[in-house]
């Protein structure tokens, strides 16, 4: 691992068959000042852009009912070389990485640049932080002792409680490496690493059934999810939530207050504000945050952040795929709108900073404006203050899929796992609960706010405009004063 890097610095390690992916124009045997002068000629005259290039190295392996159903692993490569001028982008990827290919993808994109001339845009600036070492933590297991891992899962889980009817699980990780040059010959490059687990048990009584999931990842090796004491853990937590599922009742319906548990609960956040807060939307006035910069849109104490910057996390990276070092940016603080999260085009379309937030799921997509991790800082209640203070409510602590609508801010969400509250106790588990809302409103109906601020266990993958990059969420113990909540009971 090499200690430091800058953007346009080389990156270390090496992989067991001999060339660094992370180099990856030695790799692919290209003449970098042939390359440059390509680059350069292609982007002459405009705005912005960029040759992204990638190397990936992905692993997945499934599990059900004791048998594995999947195993793949798959190495990619290609690059995506993009032309902006003005409003306007040209974009062209391949699966294979050449000389020969990006002379033909250069004279696409060229064609955006007619009749424009523009000036190339500042840099992005050189950093030396470097999150993640250059090592591939695929390697160095071998598959036999992840399919045992999976095996001793399944058998951990059905001796566990004879009410196993299923047991799923699955482990995934992937290794990225990229490398970005601009028209002026800056290089920058930065290696992702990304691993998943997950567990999903059915338990049944009689002829009903629930299911409990619990997932885990961060970017580091396979090796921490292989050791027995974090791969139970997990086992334990899904099968809490299906025993609670097992013991639930209908869920209440109409206007009340909600109590919205520290840490995976912020996907709510993510959702219902988080999407109206890139700077995409923004500028083009779809936004039910565009043109309110300095206003009043939440409570008072409300401060929300995206922090690309963090250490491990699943939506943390040293640079975004533009180039751009990540940062913490503060997106409301206090309550009041105070920024948007930004790539490169629409900063400068704005005439704002950019953010570190300019993210595509592969060299196939354009970059735009996406999350990386998205949540509500701390305040200084006691969380037992909090739930204690309803009278009638529901209390949610995990939840499942959603819909936004970025223009309105309306949004809809399904709680997993969610509880009666009456008279500040916690009573029975509800199922079939749905919340329904508002973003721009439910800020500011935000009354008490915990200081137990959690980070989700690593398993967010947000999707936008038909791209998925993983994703950080979170936030401490959190009162909504009145919400509408969708229910079963009769």
């Amino acid at each position: 691992m090499s200690d430091s890097k800058t953007n346009a610095g080389p990156a270390g390690g090496a992989t067991g068959d001999g060339a660094d992916p992370a180099l990856l124009f030695e790799r692919a045997g290209l003449d970098e000042g042939r390359i440059q002068n390509i680059v350069g000629t292609a982007l002459k005259g405009c705005d912005d852009g960029e040759l992204f290039m990638e190397y990936s190295q992905s692993e997945s392996l499934v599990l059900d009912d004791g048998r594995i159903k999947s195993a793949n692993f798959d190495t990619n490569q290609g690059f995506g070389l993009r032309a902006v001028a003005g409003e306007q982008t040209g974009y062209a990827h391949a699966s294979e990485l050449n000389e020969a290919a990006i002379v033909r993808a250069a004279a696409a994109v060229q064609a955006v640049r007619a009749g424009h001339n523009g000036s190339m845009s500042q840099a992005p600036m050189a950093t030396n932080q470097s999150l993640y070492p250059d090592d591939n933590p695929l390697g160095g297991i071998p598959f036999a002792d992840k399919v045992k891992m999976l095996g001793e899962v399944d058998s951990y889980a059905r001796g566990r409680d004879p009410r196993v009817r299923q047991v799923t699980v699955s482990l995934h990780g992937q290794w990225q490496a990229v490398e970005i040059m601009r028209a002026d010959g800056q290089r920058i490059r930065d290696v992702r690493p990304l691993v998943r687990l997950n567990v999903a048990v059915v338990l049944g009584e009689g002829d009903r059934q629930e299911t409990g999931s619990h997932g885990v990842g961060d970017r580091i090796g396979f090796a921490r999810y292989l050791e027995t004491a974090n791969w139970q853990a997990q086992v334990d937590e899904a099968m809490r939530q299906a025993e609670v599922n097992l013991s639930s009742v209908p869920a209440p319906a109409g206007e009340m207050q909600v109590v919205l548990g520290p840490g995976w609960p912020g996907i709510l956040l993510h959702e219902a504000i988080g999407h109206g807060l890139e700077g995409d939307f923004n500028r083009k006035h779809t936004s039910a945050f565009a043109n309110l910069l300095g206003e009043r849109v939440a409570s008072p104490g409300v401060t929300v952040v995206d922090d690309g910057s963090i250490d491990g996390r699943r939506g943390s990276l040293t640079v975004d795929d533009e180039g751009t070092p990540t940062e913490c940016t503060v997106l409301i603080e206090d309550g009041i709108l105070k920024g948007y999260m930004q790539d490169r085009l629409n900063a400068r379309l704005m005439g704002m900073a950019v953010t570190g937030n300019g993210r595509r799921q592969s060299f196939a997509h354009m970059p735009m404006p996406r999350m990386t991790n998205t949540f509500m800082r701390a305040g200084e209640q006691d969380p037992q203050e909090i739930i204690g203070s309803v009278k009638n409510g529901i209390y949610a602590v995990n939840f499942g899929g959603g819909q936004v609508d970025i223009t309105s801010g309306k949004f809809v969400f399904s709680c997993t796992e969610a509880y009666q509250l009456r008279n500040g106790k916690i009573g029975a588990p509800v199922k079939g609960a749905t919340l329904i809302g508002n973003g721009p409103d439910v800020l500011t109906k935000v009354g008490g706010i915990g200081n137990d601020l959690a980070l989700d266990t690593g398993v967010g993958t947000c999707g936008k405009s038909g791209q998925g990059v993983p994703v950080g969420v979170g936030q401490p113990t959190l009162l909504l004063n009145s919400l509408t909540v969708g229910g079963t009971a009769t």
